[in-house]
């Protein structure tokens, strides 16, 4: 890369708007510790599909529009593909318009986050609390009542419908 394209692409990355830590305010209780589900690579490979593998373990992205989840209206509960943890409940998805499926709040104890520099600006990404499985990225541009927008790869989430999942978990 040329330095000038350099200087002009840190130019942009420098007026990026970062997520104001206040824009989690009440969020971090919900934050609780989940117990964990460690496997080695080789085990989440054989549990995996390749594309699943990529996106959770190696923290990929899937293309834009691609998931059916998109389309997904149903009362139920959305819980991470690789160890079946809820995630979001149904009431809390929308359509963001951004191609993937998008909620603005979580079930409690079912993310932890941190920060990724990947695309240079600092942006915050979730995960399984569970499994520690990549799900996607936290924006502050997201409906009331939190006005977050946890932007979710769709092949890294599998939904359960309303009174499937109480089976499921022997509730």
């Amino acid at each position: 890369m040329k330095r000038r394209s350099l200087i002009k692409l840190l130019g942009v990355a420098a007026l990026t708007p970062v997520i104001d830590p206040s824009v989690f305010a009440g969020q971090d209780e919900k934050m609780q510790q989940t117990e964990r589900l460690d496997l080695s690579e080789a085990e989440w490979r054989e549990r995996l599909t390749p594309e699943q593998f990529h996106i959770l373990r190696e923290e990929g992205t899937e293309p834009s529009g691609a998931s059916p989840l998109l389309q997904e209206k149903r009362i139920g509960t959305f819980v991470c593909v690789a160890c079946e943890n809820p995630l979001f409940d149904s009431s809390t998805k929308y359509e963001s318009g951004t191609g993937w499926p998008s909620f603005y709040d979580f079930l409690p104890g079912a993310l932890g986050t941190k920060r990724d520099f990947k695309l240079i600006w600092p942006r915050t990404e979730y995960h399984c609390a569970r499994c520690g499985g990549h799900h996607g990225h936290v924006f502050d541009d997201g409906p009331e009542p939190t006005g977050l927008r946890y932007c979710n790869n769709g092949v890294a989430l599998k939904f359960v419908p309303a009174g499937v999942f109480s089976r499921i978990v022997g509730s």
